[in-house]
């Protein structure tokens, strides 16, 4: 099939673009070309200036002859979303668009936009369904933005999948996805040393590989139409949990992160796991080895 991934040449979108082609996919890669990365040649790269995010033009070359799959790694806010609804919408035989668990209403009483109590949409084990209740005050990054183009103003996942959903012949598939790490990225865990103050709180946390295995499956399993999954880890250990199989780092707590942590970020991922068959490519032991090199990580 006929693959489109825009953006897709940081952190997770190589992975993502070498798992597509191993399995026998067309691919072209929209990027500003500021960011290249090795990708098998025969990789097709679109450069276009319009790529910078947020994107709300889409160079005709993208649009003929029609990709069967449009994977979306950047839509940040409501205006690129309706944009690329509007260019691939009737196009595409399928739409993945990458969201994330701050749309959660959890999270937003994690960090004190929300009232600090217990969602009642929450299952008996604490976890975030797909159904759990999504945040009521939207933008939640916009305090400290300084202009309308600021990433922090115009950011609302939340209006990324009102509009991946709002038209209901546009073939879209949502995918909320965890703390992700790996070699390129949070490669110290600072999501875990730095809340080590925290031990009982949970966070979902996912391999950059294994993100990247469930991201293709969204795009090409004959079920995943109009439907939204959490992706991460099967089961989601507390801070201290984790510590205790980790090394010993330098990176000291965040104290200035006054969150309020009665309440969990940890999904549930039976969905995703029942009706698609996502199972890690990677060990978490291996996933954390690969990420960490053979010493600990310090400030």
């Amino acid at each position: 099939m006929r693959v489109l991934v825009i953006g897709g040449t940081k952190f997770i979108g190589p992975y993502l673009v070498r798992l597509l082609y191993e399995r026998g996919h067309e691919i072209t890669v929209f990027h500003r070309g500021e960011n290249e990365t090795v990708l098998p040649a025969q990789v097709r790269h679109v450069h276009d200036p319009r790529a910078a995010m947020p994107i709300t033009e889409f160079p005709k070359e993208l649009l003929e002859p029609a990709s069967d799959i449009v994977i979306h790694m950047i839509a940040m806010g409501e205006a690129d979303a309706r944009a690329a609804v509007s260019g691939f919408g009737k196009r595409a035989s399928r739409i993945v668009w990458l969201s994330s668990g701050d749309v959660y209403r959890a999270y937003g009483r994690i960090i004190g936009i929300e009232p600090p109590a217990k969602d009642p949409g929450q299952s008996e084990s604490g976890l975030l369904n797909e159904d759990s209740p999504l945040r009521t005050v939207l933008y939640p990054y916009r305090k400290p933005a300084t202009a309308p183009n600021d990433l922090g103003y115009y950011y609302e996942k939340i209006l990324v999948e009102k509009a991946a959903f709002a038209d209901p012949a546009t073939p879209s598939v949502v995918l909320r996805l965890p703390k992700v790490y790996g070699p390129e990225s949070n490669r110290d865990l600072a999501t875990v040393y730095r809340y080590r103050h925290l031990g009982s709180w949970r966070w979902t946390h996912g391999y950059v590989e294994n993100v990247a295995e469930a991201i293709v499956l969204a795009a090409t399993h004959p079920a995943a139409v109009r439907r939204t999954y959490n992706v991460g880890e099967e089961h989601t250990p507390t801070v201290e949990g984790r510590l205790k199989s980790l090394p010993p780092s330098g990176l000291t707590p965040d104290d200035s992160q006054h969150f309020a942590v009665l309440q969990d970020i940890a999904y549930d991922t039976s969905r995703i796991r029942s009706e698609l068959g996502y199972r890690e490519r990677i060990a978490y032991e291996e996933g954390i080895r690969r990420t960490l090199g053979d010493s600990p990580r310090s400030p």
